[in-house]
């Protein structure tokens, strides 16, 4: 006997078990018949991350190399990351990192009900690339003092070794990460979970704390600069974009969607 599973295009994503089940008269027979994963599909015209481009999918979904560009404004530097997003256990790692997150342990029900939302997802696995929230998350970040006793964030060179080794060590944050690395685990768990996602990097990136829309100095009335404000400007920054609607906005918002996981602040 042959089965055809034909999914809606917003069915929400994950591991499901398939059982068959057999009526006869008044009885009922039960029989597993295996499981299967279901994602999210770029290629499928009904589902929010449809890309109507092939050359796009193949670069954003599909591609396991990338590069990402770091540095400063008059020197930038061009890194090789190897995003490995279909490598062995990488599925089962990010599936997991979806049941880890805070939001699945707050509401399990409600939390699994909106995985057909790649808004939803983003904002999942962004709060779980870092370990920002006494949430399991993936990494540490640290940007000062010695990194002796555990990874420089400047020796990673791929995001495949990172998950492995966050998910031998039972899913304790792995040490340590700045937001390129952040970015690029990302990109990693979308494009594993079929959501079309690249990196962008900024450079003289505004940091503004205080939410007013400017970065903030403050001198006295010598001209000598105070050190109270907490705005800042980094040297460079970098964040990831996923390609989907958006219902909730309006047809004009559909397209690049912006998504930090560097956890300057609580991630959520």
């Amino acid at each position: 006997t042959n089965f055809t599973i034909s999914s809606p295009a917003n069915a929400v994503i994950g591991r499901y078990n398939l059982t068959l089940l057999v009526t006869s008269g008044n009885k009922i027979f039960s029989r597993f018949l295996g499981q299967f994963v279901l994602l999210f599909n770029p290629w499928c015209s009904g589902d929010a991350v449809y890309m109507a481009n092939e050359n796009e999918r193949q670069e954003y979904v599909l591609n396991e190399n990338g590069i990402i560009f770091v540095g400063n404004a008059k020197y930038i530097e061009a890194r090789g990351w190897y995003y490995g997003q279909f490598q062995d256990h990488l599925l089962n790692i990010c599936l997991t990192m979806l049941d880890l997150s805070l939001y699945y342990r707050q509401d399990a029900a409600i939390d699994v009900s909106r995985r057909g939302d790649p808004k939803y997802v983003g904002r999942v696995i962004s709060s779980m690339i870092n370990g920002n929230d006494n949430d399991n998350g993936v990494l540490l970040g640290k940007w000062q003092g010695s990194f002796h006793s555990h990874e420089n964030p400047s020796r990673w060179d791929g995001s495949v070794v990172i998950l492995q080794k966050w998910r031998q060590d039972n899913y304790k944050p792995v040490q340590y990460g700045q937001c390129w690395v952040f970015a690029g685990v990302m990109c990693t768990v979308l494009r594993c979970l079929g959501i079309p996602t690249r990196l962008v990097s900024n450079f003289n990136s505004a940091h503004d704390v205080d939410r007013n829309l400017s970065i903030d100095k403050y001198y006295d009335s010598s001209g000598k600069s105070l050190n109270i404000s907490k705005d800042s400007t980094w040297d460079y920054h970098v964040w990831n974009e996923s390609w989907f609607i958006r219902p909730d906005l309006g047809t004009p918002y559909n397209g690049w969607q912006v998504l930090d996981a560097t956890p300057q602040e609580q991630s959520k």
